[in-house]
C-alpha cells in the first residue's frame, strides 16, 4: 500500500503533524500512522503559555490567566498577560486529533513499527504488513537512539503527578504554581507543581531535575507530606501520571534518512533546559509543511537558534555540576523580572534585551564556573 505521508509513533507529535497537514493544501494527501499504543486513557498531560490562539484551545482542560513561584526567599504571583499558562490531556488532544483526521484520507496502524529507507520512498513495516511512503517521520525513542557524549549534559525531569480532591477549599483556581521550591532539594532541582481547577481539585506534582530516579515511594511520600501541610481535611486521590522527561544538550539529527525526518523527541524538540515540548511540536509541525509546500521535501526547518542552545546548555551545566546552586538561581532569575521576558526567554522567543535581563538577575559565579567547565568540554 502506498502512502504520501507515514507517521511512525502516534503521539502528540505525530499527530500534531498528521493535523498540520490535514489543515494544509495536503488535506487530500494519505497519511499512515503506525502506534504500538491504544492511546485510550490519559497518559500524560502538557502545559505550555502563549500569548497568541492555538489549534487546541477548544480541548484545554484549564487556563490560568496568573502564575506564582515560591522559593526560600521569594513569593511571587505575576499576571501573564498577554500570556496565558494552559493544560491539554493526553486523552482529550488523542481523541479529538483522531476524530478530526478520521474525516481525511488517513489509516490508523496499532502496532510497532519498522521503517527501511529508499530513495524515492521508504518502506515501513508493522503488523506484518508492508507499507510504502514517499515520506516518513519518526517520533520513536529507543534504547541506543542516544549515544551519551563527555560534550554534553544528560538529566531526567522526572515527576510524580496526582489528582485530588480535598474536603475543604485549598486552591486557588486562577494561579498555577510553576516552582513551590520549599521542601528539601535531593540531588537536583526539587519542586512541587499545582495546576488547580477549582477550590478543591488540583494537579499536584512532585518535580526533580537530576540524573537517577528516586524509588516510587518516595515520590508518594512527598506529595502525601505536601498535601497535609494544606490542612485541607481529608484527600481523594483521582488520577495518578509518572512521567521522565530527557533534559539535555545532547544534538538530535532531524534527518535520519533521504526519505526519514526526525520528530517530536527524536527530533530534539523537548527544550533542553525545561522539558517543555508541546508548543515547541506545534511550531516545528508548521515548518515541517512549509518546508514541503516550499521545496517538495520535509528537511527545510529552521535551526534552533544558537544563543538559545548556548543558554540550555550555560543552565544545564550549572544544574548537573552544581545542584546545589539550582534553587538559588532559580530564585533571583524570578525575584529580579517580570514575568514576560523570562517566559519568552524560556521559550525561545526572547529578544537581546529580555536575554540579557534574564542573565544579568543570575548570581554570576554558577554561571562563570560552568561556562569554563563547558568550554573544557568542548575542547575534548
Amino acid at each position: 500500500m502506498n502512502y504520501d505521508f507515514a507517521m511512525l509513533g502516534g503521539g502528540a507529535a505525530g499527530l500534531s503533524l498528521a493535523l498540520a497537514l490535514a489543515r494544509s493544501p495536503y488535506r487530500d494527501k494519505s497519511i499512515l500512522i503506525v502506534e504500538k499504543d491504544a492511546k485510550e486513557t490519559n497518559d500524560r498531560t502538557w502545559c505550555f503559555w502563549t500569548d497568541v490562539p492555538t489549534p487546541v484551545d477548544a480541548i484545554a482542560r484549564a487556563v490560568w490567566p496568573k502564575l506564582r513561584f515560591v522559593g526560600e526567599s521569594v513569593d511571587r504571583t505575576f499576571t501573564l498577560a498577554p500570556f496565558r499558562y494552559q493544560m491539554i490531556r493526553g486523552l482529550d488532544f488523542y481523541r479529538a486529533a483522531r476524530q478530526e483526521l478520521g474525516q481525511h484520507n488517513v489509516t490508523f496502524v496499532q502496532a510497532a513499527g519498522e521503517v527501511q529507507d529508499g530513495e524515492a520512498s521508504a518502506l515501513v513495516r508493522a503488523d506484518g504488513r508492508e507499507y510504502e511512503a514517499a515520506w516518513v517521520f519518526d517520533s520513536r525513542v529507543r534504547p541506543g537512539d542516544v549515544v551519551p557524549s563527555p560534550r554534553c549534559s544528560y538529566l531526567k525531569q522526572h515527576f510524580t503527578g496526582w489528582e485530588v480532591e480535598t474536603e475543604a477549599p485549598a486552591f486557588d483556581p486562577n494561579v498555577v504554581t510553576l516552582f513551590d521550591l520549599r521542601t528539601p532539594q535531593r540531588g537536583g532541582v526539587t519542586f512541587f507543581y499545582l495546576l488547580p481547577f477549582s477550590e478543591r481539585r488540583a494537579l499536584v506534582e512532585y518535580t526533580l531535575f537530576s540524573p537517577g530516579l528516586l524509588p516510587p515511594e518516595d515520590y508518594e511520600a512527598a506529595l502525601r507530606g505536601y498535601l497535609e501541610g494544606l490542612s485541607a481535611g481529608r484527600t481523594r486521590i483521582l488520577e495518578v501520571e509518572r512521567g521522565v522527561i530527557p533534559m539535555t544538550d545532547h544534538p538530535f539529527p532531524r534527518r535520519l534518512g533521504r526519505r526519514v525526518m526526525a520528530v517530536g523527541t527524536r527530533g530534539g524538540r523537548v527544550k533542553p533546559s525545561t522539558g517543555y515540548a508541546f508548543a515547541r511540536i506545534q511550531r516545528d509541525s508548521a515548518c515541517i509543511v512549509a518546508s514541503l509546500l516550499r521545496t517538495g521535501e520535509p528537511f527545510d526547518v529552521p535551526p534552533d537558534a544558537r544563543r538559545h542552545r548556548f543558554h540550555d546548555s550555560i543552565l544545564l551545566e550549572v544544574l548537573a555540576s552544581e545542584p546545589e546552586r539550582g534553587r538559588p538561581v532559580l530564585e533571583a532569575i524570578f525575584r529580579r523580572n517580570p514575568i514576560q521576558p523570562v517566559l519568552r526567554f524560556l521559550d525561545d522567543r526572547s529578544s537581546l534585551v529580555d536575554d540579557l535581563g534574564v542573565i544579568a538577575a543570575a548570581p554570576t559565579g554558577p554561571f562563570l564556573r560552568a561556562l569554563g567547565r563547558l568550554a573544557s568540554k568542548r575542547l575534548v
